[in-house]
């Protein structure tokens, strides 16, 4: 009998329950307010939607691009493969730990324009560092350079090998670019705004200049790109690159 009574009392509170949750939703849905909050509702998911559709959709055109681009290009690849290693018989490659979104280390590949041990001299030149004391480091006429180095840098093709980094997602073909972890050891709060979104092969700051362009002026581009970015302006960035490295401004 007390058994009974439990289980009556067990599904008399679940059916008060659902009734008061019942009473809850109607007066959510029917009250006065209920045409503001089902238009609140209606504009977020369609904001994450069309937010949601256009990173699949750059994505989708990272992927296809880069993976175009790799074989079209696989016959330079070779040749500046064969160039870098009949000049000193050195590693085609070299590779760099660079920080993504949102602090995510991730390796990272150029055609190789230094000599060997250019990582062990950078910290015998740092006072010649052309952006004075700041964050990065670059020089006119470093020394490490190599002469065949000299001729890919000027043209951007060092940066080729990143294709890869596109392909499995761990850059974009427009975004900041990547920085090292001992720069970004360096950052405040505000320079840390540029690794909001996933970084890339090319920028604004990237087309304006490159390495003439500050420090401080190269974070304000990047912040720039990341509070107006969209696919057109990838696509715009993405033709203006093509002067830019055809030129050479800002490249050593």
């Amino acid at each position: 009998m007390t058994a009974q009574t439990d289980s009556n009392g067990n599904r008399a509170s679940d059916h008060a329950m659902r009734v008061a949750l019942s009473d809850e939703l109607y007066q959510r849905f029917s009250g006065p307010g209920w045409p503001q909050r089902f238009r609140y509702w209606r504009k977020k998911y369609a904001w994450l939607l069309i937010v949601g559709g256009t990173r699949r959709l750059k994505r989708l055109i990272d992927f296809t691009a880069a993976l175009c681009g790799a074989v079209a290009l696989s016959p330079l690849f070779l040749a500046v493969a064969l160039a870098i290693k009949m000049t000193d018989r050195g590693p085609v490659l070299f590779w760099q730990t660079r920080v993504g979104q949102y602090g995510r280390e991730f390796p990272f590949p150029k055609f190789r324009s230094m000599v060997v041990n250019a990582e062990a001299l950078k910290d015998t030149l740092l006072e010649q560092n052309q952006h004075g004391e700041g964050i990065t480091f670059k020089m006119k006429r470093d020394p490490r350079i190599t002469w065949i180095g000299r001729i890919i840098r000027k043209l951007s093709v060092d940066e080729l090998p990143q294709l890869w980094n596109v392909l499995i997602g761990d850059m974009s073909l427009v975004g900041p670019r990547p920085p090292v972890p001992r720069e970004v050891v360096l950052y405040t709060l505000s320079d840390r705004r540029r690794l909001d979104v996933i970084p890339g092969l090319t920028c604004i700051w990237q087309v304006s200049g490159r390495s003439d362009i500050p420090f401080d002026r190269q974070v304000e581009l990047d912040v720039q790109y990341i509070q107006s970015q969209s696919l057109w302006l990838d696509v715009k960035l993405l033709f203006m690159t093509i002067p830019a490295v055809l030129l050479g401004k800002g490249a050593y």
